[in-house]
């Protein structure tokens, strides 16, 4: 018994449950019925992916954010992988996002889809697989998409497209365009989201959106190139689940879109427009309140701000002043010990007359000294 067995067994089974509500209605051999429950099992599997695929949106859009912060990480500890490691972790820890969880959608799709495969082999090939009996082989291998059965490939022989009762050119021509679609439904996701959904300042120094650009047009190619060697009921299922991506990650951008993004100016934009026909109006910071009491309170501020007193401007003589202007007196310095400076004028000029008078008065009572001195020393040459 195999590991996947069991998925095995739960394909086979899930395609059943869908091909008796559909062969009814359609015809148990016909390719309408089959195909739709393969559609059905894509359909199936995606609701249940549901929160894979937002987390995915969430770290993508995160993984962005965080590309200057990660670069400046990589820089700082570039000769030390351990210690960038660490900080590459803990800067993983401190905003709630994994680098895996971009990837789990696909992840876990692809167990699904070898399971598909295996069991639309078994039954080109004729054989069993779970709950598919021999009587629903039969039945398979009968079913046709387009002129096309189930279990074909582009690279199949002619011999055997004919063992399965159809022409090997309706057989190709349906699996170009299958491949095509394929190809370009995926091409178109990719865009949407690096588009519509990304910065476009943050897009040039991003190198993770650089990444993602790459990669717009490699899966393409690789879908393009593997797909030649898929059934054409393995393409039916990956291009359903292709558009169901395509969908799902519009409705997504739509609701929920990167701030700084194209679809985030889109949506402010409906958002304004709904909130005007309504009466009200978004503010700046995107809130939707009433345009009446907005107004109103537009109106208040303007008006306490025409209220406020705006202090008056001084000039540079004023500020070394004190600030007292040319009009009042100015306060007197305090001398200095030893100082030679003269007493500034005040401004009637008093300060400058009282400074020359007492000057001359300095200078008469010098000269008194000296006139009393002048006996003594007389005094003192008649004694000798």
């Amino acid at each position: 018994m195999g590991i996947l067995n069991p998925l095995y067994d739960a394909v086979s089974w899930i395609i059943v449950q869908f091909h008796k509500l559909f062969g009814p209605i359609f015809g148990n051999d016909s390719g309408w019925a089959w195909g739709l429950s393969i559609v059905c099992l894509v359909v199936a599997i995606r609701i249940c992916l549901i929160p894979l695929f937002v987390k995915q949106i969430r770290a993508t859009r995160n993984m962005q954010i965080l590309q200057p912060k990660i670069k400046e990480i990589q820089q700082r500890y570039k000769n030390d992988k351990e210690r960038q490691s660490q900080e590459m972790m803990k800067l993983y820890k401190e905003t709630g996002t994994n680098p895996l969880s971009s990837c789990l959608p696909i992840l876990v799709q692809m167990p699904f889809f070898f399971a598909l495969f295996h069991v639309l082999s078994n039954i080109a090939n004729g054989k069993t697989v779970g709950f598919i009996n021999e009587s629903l082989v039969e039945s398979a291998k009968n079913a046709h998409i387009f002129g096309a059965p189930l279990a074909a490939k582009f690279l199949d022989s002619e011999a055997k497209i004919q063992s399965l009762g159809a022409d090997l050119t309706t057989v190709r021509i349906v699996t170009v365009v299958m491949i095509l679609l394929m190809s370009a439904s995926q091409f178109i996701t990719q865009r949407q989201l690096m588009v519509k959904n990304t910065d476009p300042t943050a897009m040039a120094a991003n190198p993770f959106a650089q990444q993602q650009k790459i990669l717009m047009y490699v899966f393409p190619v690789m879908f393009a190139v593997f797909g030649i060697n898929f059934p054409v009921g393995v393409l039916v299922y990956w291009l359903t689940t292709n558009l169901w991506t395509m969908g799902q990650q519009l409705i997504v951008i739509r609701r929920n879109p990167t701030p700084g993004s194209i679809a985030f100016t889109q949506r402010q934009e409906r958002l304004a427009e709904k909130a005007k026909r309504q009466g009200k109006v978004m503010t700046p910071e995107g809130e939707i309140v009433d345009a009446a009491e907005y107004e109103a309170k537009i109106a208040e501020e303007k008006e306490r701000a025409a209220k406020r007193v705006q202090p008056k401007a001084t000039t540079k003589s004023q500020r070394k002043g004190g600030g007292h202007g040319t009009s009042g007196s100015q306060p007197q310095r305090p001398a200095v010990k030893g100082s030679t400076a003269r007493t500034p004028p005040t401004a009637n000029g008093n300060a400058s007359e009282g400074a020359s008078t007492g000057g001359a008065a300095n200078g008469q009572a010098r000269k008194q000294a000296q006139t009393r001195n002048q006996p003594r020393k007389n005094q003192g040459r008649k004694k000798s």
